[in-house]
């Protein structure tokens, strides 16, 4: 279990992360939602290491996240930025590697080669595991990316607008991946979207960030509904159910 206790972060005089304290609950899929601007990958950069809150703590487990040894947290957490951008000149199985190095320092035993190769299956990518970064698409390139995730098998996933740069059949792909991950490997996944179908058909959990604050948190249910939408959003959001799922028709909504 990760707990956020009164986390903020300022740059300048403005919070960017205003007094924040959330738990993100071990085995689901936590999506944080809400506007652009709301602090989503800021408290995400701040539970992963990247970023230093100025109040409040992180504790994974019991222990504060600042107090574990760099090795150690790199086992149990991993984190995708959003921007991943590489000036070497590595290939895909190259890259996927990169995952296992918190436990081989880069000598891959039998054990770590096992890893990289389920990865490269898991994101469809073993066809084309020896081309260059720099001659895939976005999107390949992103799964790539998500594969040396994947290789780190830490406990906790955390994905930082994992959908950029996807189209629909990748998006969903990907979705249904980190799905896998949850219901068959048990991982504790947690996502930055943009989308808010995406998080109501896939999280089990949503935190909805506005203004450095969570205003709301709870079930898919609790949250994928017209009222706690117009809280987060400001726009009158209508709410369909589709096949047990709900989703939200916002694109011709009048608010």
């Amino acid at each position: 279990m990760i707990k956020v206790k009164g986390l903020s972060k300022f740059f300048g005089k403005k919070a960017v992360i205003d007094n924040v304290s959330v738990t993100i609950e071990p085995g689901k899929i936590t999506s944080f939602i809400g506007p652009n601007g709301a602090g989503k990958s800021t408290l995400l950069s701040m539970v992963s290491r990247l970023l230093n809150a100025d109040t409040g703590e992180v504790l994974l487990e019991t222990n504060d996240i600042r107090t574990i040894k760099s090795d150690e947290f790199a086992k149990r957490v991993s984190i995708l930025k959003q921007s991943n951008f590489m000036n070497v000149r590595l290939t895909i199985r190259e890259l996927v590697s990169f995952g296992r190095y918190p436990y081989s320092k880069g000598r891959l035993t039998k054990e770590d080669l096992k890893f990289v190769d389920q990865a490269l299956e898991y994101m469809n990518l073993t066809d084309m595991q020896d081309r260059y970064l720099d001659e895939l698409s976005g999107g390949q390139r992103q799964r790539a990316f998500i594969a040396m995730v994947i290789a780190q098998d830490t406990e906790y996933v955390l994905l930082d607008e994992p959908l950029n740069n996807l189209d629909m059949k990748h998006s969903v792909q990907i979705m249904k991946i980190l799905r896998k991950l949850v219901d068959e490997l048990g991982k504790t996944v947690v996502i930055v979207l943009h989308d808010i179908n995406f998080a109501s058909v896939y999280s089990d959990r949503i935190v909805a960030l506005k203004d450095g604050r969570v205003i709301k948190e709870g079930t898919t249910d609790e949250i994928i509904n017209s009222a706690a939408l117009k809280q987060i959003y400001d726009m009158d959001i209508p709410v369909q159910e589709q096949n047990g799922c709900r989703i939200c028709v916002y694109f011709n909504s009048h608010s």
